[in-house]
């Protein structure tokens, strides 16, 4: 399948890396580390704002901006597949976008070589499952999507698989256990609570325990072995609330709170740790991070990215760097 550029999109291919490999140092030897890279991708407003890509890594204990994402969008997906990042869909401002890119975090080069999707939308929910990326839901400018596409790499092709029982935008998905998770959203009318799961094997989708409250916009990650929800909105307000899913009990429990309301908050793991990044209050777009600690059950603030990244997404890549 032919990769489609929407208003001649123009794809900058930088190839300076973002790794950077150190002298050898007097004895002989560098001090290597495999560490997970935290990447903010994109994000765009009607101020016409553009976000490119920003990186954390741990070992310099900062954020640093690299190249930018080669088209402005907004309410675009991103996911990690064999340790590229895929930015999948978006809006324009214009079109809803089915072109879909690809970022090689070693040489910080993005990559146009990727199938497109079947049709454009915004706001759906991507996650890679058993070396497959999923695009799930999501909205195509007239109405919110059931339909469900799947990437195969081996064959660079989207194909369409069994859509889901609800039509959502804005959603949550996750993949845990071999079952990918697709959980509140919208339905285009209100925010929704209802998850159902998809089965791989049988192609089809089954619907499971309800979130403890409707939310659309939400970060959703999983961390030690639970799903965790965080933000969000519901139809009235902006949430701080955040709740978690235990498969081996099949029931939704709410934790505890972050430190600030963060509507269209993105959830990631990275070294270890569950990481709430940006979002919008209610009043501005934030750059603050947090990290919640599960030993003493909290939030606290964490480095603050550069820029602010409304309708962008997250991604993580493990790497060789060096300190």
């Amino acid at each position: 399948m032919g990769v489609q550029h929407e208003r001649g999109e123009q794809l900058a291919l930088e190839k300076k890396p973002l790794i950077r490999t150190l002298p050898v140092g007097p004895a002989g030897t560098r001090n290597a580390q495999n560490v997970d890279l935290l990447f903010a991708v994109g994000g765009w407003n009607a101020s016409g704002d553009v976000s490119c890509v920003e990186c954390y890594n741990p070992l310099l204990h900062g954020w640093k901006v690299n190249s930018p994402v080669p088209m402005k969008r907004c309410g675009l997906g991103v996911t990690t597949l064999n340790n590229f990042i895929y930015v999948v869909g978006g809006f324009d401002g214009i079109l809803h976008l089915s072109s879909v890119i690809r970022y090689d975090a070693k040489t910080n080069e993005w990559q146009r070589d990727v199938a497109s999707l079947n049709e454009g939308k915004r706001d759906m929910g991507v996650a890679e499952l058993g070396d497959f990326l999923y695009s799930v839901g999501g909205h195509d400018g007239i109405t919110c999507l059931n339909t469900v596409e799947r990437y195969d790499l081996s064959k660079n092709e989207w194909c369409k698989m069994a859509p889901m029982n609800i039509r959502r935008t804005a959603l949550g998905v996750v993949a845990i256990n071999g079952y990918l998770y697709a959980i509140g959203g919208s339905n285009g009318k209100s925010p929704l609570n209802s998850v159902e799961r998809y089965s791989p094997e049988e192609n089809s989708w089954s619907l499971c325990p309800a979130l403890g409250t409707c939310r659309e916009n939400f970060g959703c990650a999983v961390f030690q072995g639970k799903i965790y929800v965080v933000g969000g909105r519901d139809s009235i307000m902006e949430h701080c609330s955040a709740e978690r899913f235990d498969p081996l009990t099949n029931w939704w429990s709410p934790m505890v709170p972050m430190k600030s309301k963060r509507n269209k908050v993105c959830l990631a793991v990275a070294n270890g740790f569950l990481l709430a990044v940006g979002g919008f209050d209610g009043t501005i777009h934030l750059n603050t991070v947090e990290m919640f600690d599960p030993e003493t059950n909290t939030w606290r603030l964490f480095t603050a990215m550069q820029q602010r990244h409304p309708g962008g997404g997250v991604g993580v890549v493990r790497l060789e760097t060096y300190e």
